[in-house]
């Protein structure tokens, strides 16, 4: 998928919301665990009450890998399905991959052409060559880990090397990359003060957002400071969607709180 077609998704459906797919057993409505596949069962639920709502898909391969082979198969039944019914959805396989040029051609092989997805989450701290592989795939979308919204970011990514914080030089310097234009950046929403400095960097790339809703972050708050002119954003949402309710009603209860947070980027849109 073209950014310029991710674009034209968000002006039509009004919408920029992502909604993270991450299946866990012990969270999902107990009648579903009878299924003979409960975890792809539970997804096709979600995506045929949410898809009006969103922009993106985001599974977390961790959920399924957890499963082993079922839950391989599952994420593959998965985004088939996406693929085969619903096209102008975009996808992305949150796997956080990274490694030597090799490695990472096999690693972007896995998910870029045996299962399809139009992104994939990579983490910079191997440099160039463990990145460019990604890049190198026509029309996919590398989305690298630039600022993240979990306690432990402050460990290193803040940290000041050489009187510059460390993740401002992994943005500056992944626009020094072959094929950078196909570059998107996970940016967490409880850093949302950060991503004015981060705009005056990267002005016109998209932003993964996680952290939305159950991590605390603000939505107005990621919007006045991380909106681009091409919204330039994918707001995601996990479990304040897909776990609204363990009940039978689960997917109409997600279609709720996914229309709920539409119409809110609607109103700062049409703002």
């Amino acid at each position: 998928m073209t950014q310029e077609y991710l674009i034209s998704q968000i002006q039509k459906k009004k919408s920029y919301l992502c909604i993270g797919l991450d299946v866990d057993l012990n969270k999902i409505p107990a009648h579903l665990l009878k299924e003979e596949d409960p975890i792809f069962t539970f997804n096709k639920a979600i995506i045929d009450a949410t898809h009006h709502f969103c922009v993106a898909y985001k599974p977390n391969t961790a959920f399924y890998e957890a499963y082993g082979l079922k839950g391989w198969k599952a994420l593959e039944k998965t985004i088939n399905y996406l693929n085969e019914n619903h096209p102008e959805i975009f996808t992305i396989a949150d796997a956080k991959r990274g490694d030597i040029g090799n490695t990472s051609t096999m690693y972007a092989k896995a998910f870029f052409e045996d299962l399809a997805f139009d992104s994939v989450t990579v983490a910079p701290y191997m440099g160039k060559d463990s990145v460019e592989p990604f890049l190198a795939f026509e029309n996919k979308h590398t989305i690298l880990l630039a600022l993240t919204s979990n306690e432990g970011a402050f460990d290193f990514q803040t940290k000041t090397v050489d009187g510059k914080e460390l993740y401002k030089q992994v943005l500056e310097t992944s626009k020094t990359w072959k094929n950078s234009e196909n570059l998107m950046y996970v940016v967490g929403a409880t850093k949302a003060k950060y991503l004015a400095e981060i705009r005056k960097i990267i002005p016109d790339n998209f932003l993964l957002v996680p952290g939305v809703g159950a991590q605390g972050g603000n939505l107005q708050d990621v919007c006045k400071y991380g909106m681009n002119k091409q919204v330039g954003l994918l707001i995601n949402s996990s479990r304040g969607i897909i776990y609204a309710s363990n009940n039978k009603d689960f997917a109409e209860v997600a279609a709720a709180k996914a229309k709920e947070l539409q119409l809110e980027m609607e109103v700062i849109l049409n703002n």
